[in-house]
């Protein structure tokens, strides 16, 4: 998620207005009369949670730290190599063409890896296997930036592209599949591939699945049966299901409807979701269907989670309604105790919600096929964070409570359709920019990042959210029960915990907490706005920022921290993006020898330029612009990353 995108729908004022000091002493008590103190004792500020699975850490965060920094360059920990993989531009078949930044078309986009790249999944080769050498690599293309990819542009270059390079935009974004093998220590790019494959708002077709398939409001002009959609866009963070299909989170959906939101059956949902009739892509005066005016309904049919087979190359991919209509960040997967499967989403943005949605049916791990639709039956819930650290997961079921005819929902379809205001209804928490969410293959507890939330007053201060005006996020642990010694993801009451309030501790007003070590580790142990998460196969956590640079004053990076023992919730440096990126997908090979990360726009910052930018990277050359790229690090010879 990158910060210029973040255009905020209005904020709801819910919480009770309280200091930091007072709700973490709260939280506090609350665990020592629960008897966890020794625990908490024993981790400094927060302790190991309470109830649920135990953690076991694993304490061997290995590697050197490096300093913060702004720099043109990337920089990664002693002992480690950076391998740039592929790079907005790169051909992705045998007959595309080489990338030429000042004739870009649609056509030869079309052939080409895309902008932006977000989310990354490393699907291993062949199907079933741990092979971690060879596989299909997943990535999202989240946005354009017009003034970073047109010779001549500036920041009113938004306002006046040609239908020629809408569609170059258009074809940059969605999702790209591409098999990667490594050879000799380095990853190579196989073009004639049959796994490779793109997906785009420009022309790729997608089938609607579950309760708002076919629902009036998902109707079209084009698409009068309202089961089939052109593309995706804006796909953000994502996950990867048990039966090895990649989902993929609409985000931002606000940006791309031209037309007066205000008029029609439609106007107040629009209004929910932030969609104002001046977007920043300006597709809708070349193609009606992102013109509200021409196609009310169009902006319904994105906001999903959309389902994706990199194993099918014949497959079409799906958006799956069940799992809500909201600005997704993030979905991903855990199986729970009785096989049903759990998918966590947030609502990346400020104030907004966390989600989970847990299927009807149970995962079959001896039948792929049998899983094709698992997530088209389910139930959508919001989550309420209480402040005696206990949670409860809302149902978002038409007909109960608030949700009926009285409050304008006819079916499950409207439901999903305003998950968002379904989700107000309930009384869901609102949250500092909900974003990642990263269950714990070890122990099923669920870490959920809250990137900031400058725009909260102290009278919107709640328990899970305890600073007014956070510039610089934190990270919320989900402990759910247990059931025949295994984390039961169905359960709808909780606890919570906090893993880190981020910000400078040396700096009071910024009311950072982190654990015990921080005080023993180095000034660089410490971060500013967390964003995406990943668990290596050790256990450890990976957390890469975005906005850094705004908020603190050096590139965003890329940290490793543990969630249980002495060294729990202290982050430690490994890895900085050149200055005017964000850092985005954190992935590893199933060995844990390649950490993949994704380096989204580079050299983004005022007045860069396609002409002048900030930096060049990853090429460094004067005919070259900045250009997003999907970088593998590994240890020189050899061994898993970060011990």
């Amino acid at each position: 998620m990158t910060l210029k995108d973040d255009e905020s729908t209005p904020a709801i004022a819910r919480g009770a207005a309280a200091p930091l000091a007072d709700l973490i002493e709260l939280r506090m008590s609350r665990r020592d009369a629960l008897k966890a103190g020794a625990a908490a004792g024993a981790f400094g500020l927060f302790g190991a949670g309470l109830g649920g699975c135990a953690s076991t850490g694993s304490g061997s965060i290995g590697f050197q730290e490096i300093k913060h920094a702004m720099t043109s360059e990337h920089q990664v920990a002693p002992g480690y190599d950076v391998q740039v993989v592929i790079r907005w531009g790169d051909p992705l078949f045998p007959d595309a063409a080489a990338f030429d930044p000042r004739a870009q078309t649609a056509a030869t986009q079309r052939r080409q890896f895309g902008y932006d790249n977000d989310f990354l999944a490393f699907m291993p080769l062949p199907v079933g296997s741990s092979n971690s050498e060879r596989g299909v690599l997943c990535a999202n293309h989240e946005r354009c930036s017009a003034p970073l990819m047109w010779p001549g542009a500036d920041e009113k270059t938004w306002e006046k592209l040609s239908r020629e390079q809408c569609e170059v935009e258009m074809a940059c974004q969605g999702h790209d599949f591409v098999e990667i093998k490594q050879e000799r220590g380095r990853w190579q790019v196989v073009t004639d591939s049959p796994y490779n494959r793109r997906f785009t708002p420009l022309e790729t077709p997608f089938r609607v699945g579950g309760p708002a398939a076919g629902h009036t409001r998902m109707r079209t002009h084009a698409d009068p049966a309202g089961t089939r959609v052109i593309g995706t866009m804006n796909n953000c963070a994502g996950g990867k299901t048990p039966w090895g299909t990649v989902l993929s989170g609409e985000e931002n959906i606000h940006n791309y409807f031209l037309g007066n939101p205000d008029q029609g059956p439609e106007a107040s949902a629009r209004k929910r979701y932030g969609i104002s009739g001046k977007p920043r892509y300006v597709w809708g005066r070349y193609f009606d269907r992102f013109n509200l005016d021409k196609e009310p309904n169009e902006a319904n049919r994105f906001g999903w989670i959309v389902e994706m087979d990199p194993y099918d190359p014949t497959s079409t991919p799906v958006k799956r309604t069940a799992l809500g209509r909201f600005k997704h960040e993030g979905a991903t997967c855990a199986v729970s105790h009785d096989g049903r499967v759990a998918v966590y989403s947030g609502d990346d943005e400020r104030m907004e919600y966390v989600y989970k949605f847990v299927t009807k049916g149970r995962f079959d791990p001896a039948n792929r096929a049998a899983n094709r639709d698992l997530l088209d039956e389910g139930t959508l819930y919001v989550a309420r964070f209480e402040s005696d650290g206990s949670l409860r997961w809302l149902p978002l079921v038409h007909g109960e409570g608030p949700l009926g005819a009285a409050n304008g929902f006819q079916s499950q379809a409207d439901v999903l359709i305003e998950a968002r205001r379904a989700a107000d209804l309930l009384g869901g928490t609102p949250m500092d920019r909900p974003e990642d969410i990263e269950p714990d293959p070890r122990t099923g507890r669920v870490y959920v990042v809250m990137t900031y939330n400058e725009r909260r007053t102290p009278q919107q201060v709640n328990a899970a959210n305890p600073r007014a005006r956070n510039r610089f996020g934190h990270i919320v642990e989900i402990i759910p029960p247990t059931a025949d010694g295994k984390a039961d993801h169905g359960a709808t009451s909780c606890r919570w915990d906090f893993l880190l309030l981020a910000g400078d501790p040396a700096k009071p007003d910024h009311g950072a907490r982190y654990g015990a070590g921080t005080a023993r580790g180095s000034s660089e142990s410490w971060l500013s706005c967390p964003d995406n998460l990943a668990f290596d196969p050790r256990g450890r956590l990976w957390i890469t920022t975005d906005g850094q640079d705004d908020a603190v004053g050096f590139c965003d990076s890329a940290y490793a921290a543990e969630t249980s023992g002495p060294e729990r919730g202290v982050p430690r440096l490994f890895f900085n993006a050149p200055r005017g990126a964000e850092i985005c997908g954190p992935e590893f090979t199933p060995d844990g020898r390649t950490l993949f990360l994704a380096i989204q726009h580079p050299a983004e910052e005022k007045d860069s330029t396609f002409d002048k930018p900030s930096t060049r990277w990853p090429d460094f050359r004067a005919d070259m612009p900045p250009r997003p790229s999907v970088v593998a690090i590994s240890r020189k010879g050899g061994g898993e990353v970060g011990s």
